[in-house]
């Protein structure tokens, strides 16, 4: 085989592999596609079950968080429950789910004030699906769902100082697209 058809067939092979799309990876495994329906979720938590169809005409910010009580988890609630009512006139709803039991939520949201639901994934499944899951932890990765269920932007290794403001300015942006 001459240099030429080696350099030619690599080309090719190349151009086959580029041409197939590939799924967005985490560090807690394959992410939801962009501009796709949203992996659905039914979870029980504080101040009760709630499911993606419960939002269903609004706006969800969904955030996955490793612990309750920890610094950079409190930071972060603590930032959306400071932007909720900007949230809240913005049409969207803002909603926690972390690995800790409906119990733990219920003392984390009464010790912070918080005003907005969070969820109970104790084994997982809702963080898998939204490739936020590394055992026994949901990563903190954040998803801006629109109202008919589809995911229009999604943040990963996010630093807890700040995220409200950055996700607040992501929503407003995609509301003017819309």
């Amino acid at each position: 085989m001459s240099r030429r058809q080696l350099l030619e067939g690599c080309v090719a092979s190349l151009a086959v592999f580029c041409a197939r799309p590939l799924a967005a990876q985490a560090l807690g495994g394959p992410l939801p596609a962009l501009d796709q329906p949203a992996p659905d979720f039914n979870l029980d938590g504080v101040p009760g079950p709630r499911s993606l169809a419960d939002f269903r005409g609004r706006w969800l910010v969904l955030y996955f968080y490793p612990r309750d009580f920890t610094e950079g988890c409190t930071i972060e609630a603590r930032g959306f429950q400071r932007d909720l009512e900007q949230f809240h006139r913005a049409s969207a709803e803002v909603v926690g789910i972390s690995a800790d039991s409906a119990d733990s939520h219920a003392e984390f949201c009464g010790s912070e004030a918080l005003a907005y639901p969070l969820l109970s994934d104790q084994g997982g499944r809702v963080s898998k699906a939204y490739g936020s899951w590394m055992a026994p932890f949901s990563q903190r990765h954040t998803f801006l769902i629109d109202p008919e269920g589809t995911l229009r932007a999604l943040w990963v290794g996010v630093r807890p100082l700040g995220h409200s403001q950055e996700v607040l300015t992501t929503l407003r942006e995609r509301q003017l697209k819309s």
